[in-house]
């Protein structure tokens, strides 16, 4: 499900590009997984974030990054998809992690070339709507650009500055 490696880093130059200096070297870790177009999906992601966590030694992180990705994926699924997705098919959603010493990226990536849209709602107690307010509001940043070259769509991320190892 989980594969590594700097390879699949390159999608994500223009992630890089719109972060503070971050030397592409200094990648401590990398997963990534592909997510069905079905919405226990998002279990699957929130799964696979704490077992990827846990082995890099940060799964004190756990509960806010799980809140991220649950939301991400949720978007990717509900907003991105053509309506037409057939649910039992896998599609070009993937979750990818990326660890820094000082930075952990959750990034989701989907098949839409519409831009993710924050809504607006004074009702906070809503079931849907919120997500991209909760990723705001859990994430120290987050942003999104298209992807360029033979993979259409774009990717979804959200940055946490982590804490200096003691």
């Amino acid at each position: 499900m989980g594969t590594n490696g700097s390879t699949m880093l390159e999608p994500f130059e223009p992630l890089r590009q719109a972060l503070p200096p971050i030397d592409p070297s200094t990648v401590a870790g990398s997963a990534s997984c592909a997510l069905p177009a079905r919405y226990e999906a998002v279990r699957g992601a929130r799964k696979f974030t704490r077992s990827t966590l846990t082995q890099w030694g940060l799964g004190e992180c756990f509960d806010d990054v799980a809140l991220v990705v649950s939301e991400l994926v949720t978007n990717a699924l509900r907003h991105a998809l053509p309506a037409d997705t057939p649910r039992e098919t896998e599609v070009p959603v993937r979750l990818h992690l990326m660890r820094w010493t000082s930075r952990l990226v959750c990034a989701v990536r989907d098949p839409s070339n519409e831009s993710p849209v924050e809504r607006a709602s004074d009702d906070f107690g809503a079931e849907s709507g919120r997500g991209l307010f909760l990723v705001e509001s859990f994430a120290d940043s987050w942003g999104w650009h298209p992807l360029s070259g033979a993979i259409s769509g774009k990717v979804v991320w959200a940055l946490f500055r982590l804490a200096p190892a003691e």
